[in-house]
């Protein structure tokens, strides 16, 4: 792109007569030209403070209305130009970024599917959070750098390097956040490895959990005073980079102003507290070291090898961006700057931190896979301590212990049963095969219990053709519904039975009766007649059964 200074204002050239002008081999009114304030400038354009147009082949306007309209006229702030070297290197990065999204997405679904049930303790959506700022990293990354294609393509620099600077800066402030999430989430995961066994080992109201809380709110606070101190501002001065004197005066004091010195602060605030994290999970799930230098030492050494690398691509992130609040030339901001310092100090350390995520996202297993596995060596050890030597797998075919896939929960329930007294199903042909259940056992209880005779219905001999109907029904009932038929017999014996009481004497009468009764011997009572409510001429009552008395 030309960096010519448009100041140098350049005379119309000569028409064919007083009115014309010949621009690039076209004729436009010179009349109309002074009229709307336009000027030929030695960069190849044509303005008026307003407006502005290329004067040069193949862009140059083939005519001029009088009212200041131009036929086929190009902006000043048009993609004319080739992609250049800053082009050509901002597509290979966004391939690569493109690429890792789908790595992430990938790892995404690994690390995020639950096989435990979740607990209020650790929530699944911990172990995302750095897989959906690697996403955030890789969307505003791709968005930078395809606009960063149009900075060189553009005659006069406009719109694309506001995009390119914005985006970037919101590329480091993801790039940050996927560092802090992995270290703060390891933690978490050392947390729960190390209650698994009791959970009742660490208290959740003490100091280290008072830390844990307020760590995460700390790192946020700076990170979102970072936010605000680079994103909500003014950036049109950003493109004034049209020729060397306006870089100077308009472009590179907006880029360096004290605002972007403070946010380069806040973000090596945030990376000091990555490392406060770091420091306090080594010291509360890792083994204890005495002394200052071996403290150094295990520090280094519990340490994982993944954020050997992380946190220091962080802190070139850091560096970074103060090193460009410092120096206009080596910023991304910079139309034409050194493109080595930009996409070797901007962009690659993001791409590194994203790539080394991925990279150990693949070797490292799920978490819940992860304390399952552990679970299992950890039960096998306190068998081996406490003698106890498992059967292998086959040992319950063999035996007969496997029961039939088609088996009813009432055979299972027995089945249980059964082994509980030593009493083991076999299969039907002494090897291989599906268990053989037993119709005759009875209902599943602690101890085994006889089981019931079956209920029989007894024939009628009477006479009654009523009642030998109603004996036949419950006959061919009693075949269908066995329960049903148990009931009504029972019912049935009942009703024998107080039909045998009531033989010797008639029933007790009705409750209404029993009180008419009781209201006739008190008025026979207060007209003179016996205390105890029966009349003295009548026969004393004799009893002739023990419901009688």
């Amino acid at each position: 792109m030309p960096l010519l200074n448009p100041r140098e204002v350049l005379p119309f050239p000569a028409g064919n007569n007083a009115t014309d002008t010949i621009i690039s081999g076209h004729h436009l009114n010179l009349t109309a030209l002074g009229e709307w304030n336009y000027t030929l400038y030695s960069n190849g354009t044509l303005s008026n403070d307003t407006r502005c147009l290329l004067t040069f082949e193949p862009w140059t306007p083939t005519y001029l209305f009088p009212n200041g309209t131009f036929l086929n006229a190009t902006w000043c702030w048009s993609p004319v130009e080739s992609i250049a070297v800053r082009g050509g290197v901002a597509i290979a990065f966004a391939v690569l970024f493109g690429l890792a999204i789908v790595l992430i997405l990938v790892n995404l679904n690994k690390h995020g599917s639950l096989h435990l049930p979740v607990t209020k303790r650790f929530y699944p959506i911990g172990r995302r959070w750095q897989w959906y700022w690697g996403l955030w990293v890789c969307a505003t990354a791709a968005v930078s750098l395809l606009t960063s294609i149009d900075v060189d393509r553009y005659y006069l620099p406009e719109l694309p390097v506001i995009l390119t600077s914005f985006f970037w800066y919101l590329m480091q402030w993801g790039a940050m956040a996927v560092v802090w999430e992995a270290v703060r989430h390891w933690g978490s995961w050392m947390e729960r490895q190390f209650i698994d066994p009791d959970p009742f080992a660490l208290r959740q109201d003490d100091r280290r959990a008072r830390v844990e809380l307020y760590l995460p709110l700390l790192f946020y606070l700076f990170l979102w005073l970072n936010f605000f101190m680079i994103i909500p501002r003014n950036w049109t001065p950003i493109q004034h980079q049209r020729y060397p004197e306006q870089t100077l005066s308009d472009a590179a004091p907006a880029a360096t102003d004290s605002r972007f010195k403070a946010a380069a602060f806040l973000l090596l605030v945030s990376w000091i507290v990555i490392l406060l994290s770091l420091r306090h999970s080594i010291k509360h799930y890792c083994p204890r070291n005495r002394g200052f230098l071996n403290r150094a030492i295990g520090l280094v050494r519990y340490t994982p090898a993944r954020f050997k690398l992380l946190i220091p691509l962080a802190a070139v992130v850091v560096a970074f961006q103060a090193l460009v609040a410092f120096r206009f030339e080596y910023s991304p901001l910079r139309v034409g700057g050194n493109l080595a310092a930009i996409f070797a100090g901007g962009y690659l350390p993001s791409l590194l931190i994203l790539y080394v995520q991925i990279a150990f996202g693949f070797l490292n297993p799920n978490e819940d896979l992860e304390l399952k596995r552990q679970r299992r060596v950890r039960n096998q050890e306190y068998d081996r301590e406490m003698g106890v030597v498992h059967k292998p797998s086959w040992w319950r075919r063999v035996n007969g212990e496997v029961l039939d896939p088609n088996a009813s929960m009432r055979e299972r329930l027995a089945a249980n049963a059964r082994e509980l007294h030593g009493a083991k199903p076999r299969p039907a042909d002494g090897g291989f095969g599906p268990v053989v259940p037993d119709d005759a056992a009875g209902p599943v209880e602690m101890t085994p219990v006889s089981p019931p005779p079956p209920a029989v219905s007894r024939p009628y001999t009477g006479r009654s053709e009523r009642l030998h109907q109603d004996r036949t029904v419950d006959m061919a009932a009693s075949l269908a519904f066995s329960e049903a038929a148990a009931a009504r017999e029972a019912a049935a014996d009942r009703a024998r039975h107080h039909q045998e009481l009531m033989q010797d004497a008639p029933p007790p009468p009705a409750y209404s009766e029993a009180v008419r009764t009781r209201q006739t011997d008190v008025a026979r009572t207060r007209s003179g007649q016996s205390e105890g409510g029966v009349s003295t001429d009548q026969p004393p009552m004799r009893v002739r059964s023990m419901l009688d008395v």
